[in-house]
């Protein structure tokens, strides 16, 4: 009997074409396939939405980029979101996508996108605490909503100065944690998923 592909998507609360947080979940996203996950990278940026409201809700029911969304979330069983910090909080895009994706749909259990998948969270930014004060509010969004969010995660300070011209890390210290934070990913998510 063979064992079950476990699916894995990786994605930045960012759409910035530079941004720290993209590299940073491209370079976990990798770590992820070379541990035998099925690991699938998207950018945010490809997916635009409009500000979440009620009434455009009862209008459309769902953007056609917010259904593509949720088609990717439900088929995977984790994800690996790095999430950039705005003002000590979330971003307004990942906060947005997490709000359309989360809304109940006819014939659906509810936040079928969220619960019970395992989430590991990532950050990066050019502040000495790396994003860590977002992480708190996205930790709790995600838990609220019934999602499996790992105690490991990882917080890239200074991140302006971490990465090679072609997106790599600098120093082996940084790849260090954040193959740990993805090695209790890999090992969690077996263990839940298999």
């Amino acid at each position: 009997m063979s064992e079950r592909i476990i699916k894995v998507v990786a994605f930045a609360g960012s759409t910035r074409n530079d941004s720290f947080n993209k590299k940073l979940v491209r370079i976990a996203a990798n770590l992820c396939s070379d541990a035998g996950l099925d690991t699938t990278y998207i950018d945010l940026k490809f997916y635009p939405l409009p500000i979440y409201d009620g009434d455009l809700e009862e209008e459309i029911v769902c953007p056609e980029n917010g259904l593509k969304l949720r088609q990717i979330l439900q088929s995977h069983d984790g994800f690996i979101i790095s999430a950039p910090e705005y003002n000590s909080s979330i971003s307004g895009v990942l906060k947005n996508t997490i709000d359309w994706c989360s809304r109940p749909r006819i014939n659906e259990p509810p936040l079928v996108c969220f619960k019970n998948k395992v989430i590991a969270l990532l950050s990066a930014s050019p502040g000495q605490l790396g994003g860590l004060r977002g992480l708190v509010t996205v930790r709790s969004i995600l838990v609220n909503i019934g999602s499996i969010v790992i105690p490991d995660q990882f917080a890239l300070s200074t991140a302006h100065e971490k990465f090679t011209s072609d997106g790599y890390l600098i120093n082996k210290s940084d790849e260090q944690l954040l193959q740990q934070v993805i090695n209790s990913f890999v090992s969690i998510i077996r263990k839940l998923k298999m």
